[in-house]
Parts: C-alpha cells; sequence; structure tokens
C-alpha cells in the first residue's frame, strides 16, 4: 500500500453489469498533502485456544517513501506491542522490496536479535523471506488487495487524512501516531 496519494487511482462509475476501471488521478502542483504516504503492516495470526485461532492487522503510516529507517522504526514498535502482549518470538514473512532487503535493515535484525539472546528476554525475529514474483504466499496480501478496493474513490482523490482514517477503518485497526524518522543533519 506505499503507494503516493498523487499517483492514487480511482475507480470509473460503471453500470452494475460493467466491470470497474481503474483511471489514474494526479494531483494539482498546489496540493499540501505530501507527495508520498507508505503503509507498514503486519496480519497477527495467533492460536488462542485448540482450533481457534484469532487474526489482527496493525498499521502504521509514514509520510514519507518507504525505506531502511522507517522499517526498523516500524519493527522496533511492532516488538514492544508484542513484547507487551507477553510474546517472545516473531515469523517475520517478507516480500522482496528493496527496504525489507537492506543492509541497514538486515544489520538492524542481526544486533537485535543478538540482544535478545544476550539479554533473555524480547522478541526474537525469524525471517521468512518470499520468493519473487509470489505475494500470493504472504497472508497480508488479500488485506492488501481486498483495502485498496475497499478504500478506492470513484470520483475523486482521496486527501491523506482520508486515505488513513479508510484504511484504518476496513481493517478494523486503531490508528497510530505516524511513524517519525530523526531528522538528518548535514
Amino acid at each position: 500500500m506505499g503507494e503516493s496519494p498523487g499517483a492514487a487511482r480511482a475507480a470509473c462509475l460503471a453500470p452494475a453489469h460493467q466491470p470497474l476501471h481503474l483511471v489514474e488521478q494526479t494531483a494539482p502542483a498546489t496540493d499540501p498533502d505530501p507527495k508520498a504516504l507508505a503503509c507498514y503492516g503486519l496480519l497477527v495470526q495467533e492460536r488462542t485456544t485448540p482450533g481457534v485461532s484469532q487474526e489482527h492487522v496493525w498499521l502504521r503510516f509514514l509520510v514519507a517513501r518507504p525505506g531502511s529507517e522507517a522499517t526498523s522504526a516500524f519493527l522496533s514498535w511492532v516488538c514492544a506491542k508484542l513484547t507487551a502482549g507477553g510474546k517472545t518470538a516473531l515469523l517475520w514473512v517478507w516480500d522482496t522490496a528493496s527496504w525489507h532487503r537492506s543492509h541497514a535493515v538486515r544489520q538492524w535484525l542481526r544486533e537485535h536479535n543478538r540482544h535478545v539472546k544476550r539479554e533473555g528476554h524480547g522478541i526474537r525475529i525469524v525471517r521468512c523471506p518470499l520468493p519473487r514474483k509470489s505475494p500470493w504466499l504472504n497472508p497480508l496480501e488479500a488485506h492488501w488487495v481486498h483495502g485498496k478496493w475497499a478504500v478506492v474513490e470513484p470520483s475523486r482523490l482521496l486527501t491523506v487524512g482520508e486515505l488513513v482514517e479508510r484504511v484504518n477503518t476496513h481493517v478494523g485497526c486503531p490508528p497510530e501516531e505516524p511513524l517519525s524518522l530523526p531528522q538528518k543533519v548535514s
């Protein structure tokens, strides 16, 4: 869902017997909304009693393009929430996005897991990379696909606030503060 609001797509209105078609809409140059919005998500699947499982989607938005720093910040947030829930490990299903495979993220994961092992507590992260061009193997992908269609506006571009609200509502996720990245000092 890391698409830019400026390049968001909207469905054309079509008669009931016709399929909807996507038409690219562009934001005017004077649009005050940010030019990029990324959405990080985690599908939490857990078994509560024998045969009963629960799913929750955790989302964090970033008013910027996704990258290594944002991925590490998201992972830190996820680990804090899982620790608060009494969990000890996370099986993380990754696609092949460059910010998931980056040297910085792999280094963050190594250091994080070493720290957890050394301290004897925390969330151990087991990375499960997906093969290229196989998004259907990621259980969260169905939520993304259906979510994009559920939040689309047929006649206009959505503002960043509207888009965030619609996505959170669709997946049943309470709104969270957007991820923030430290400002780079030159």
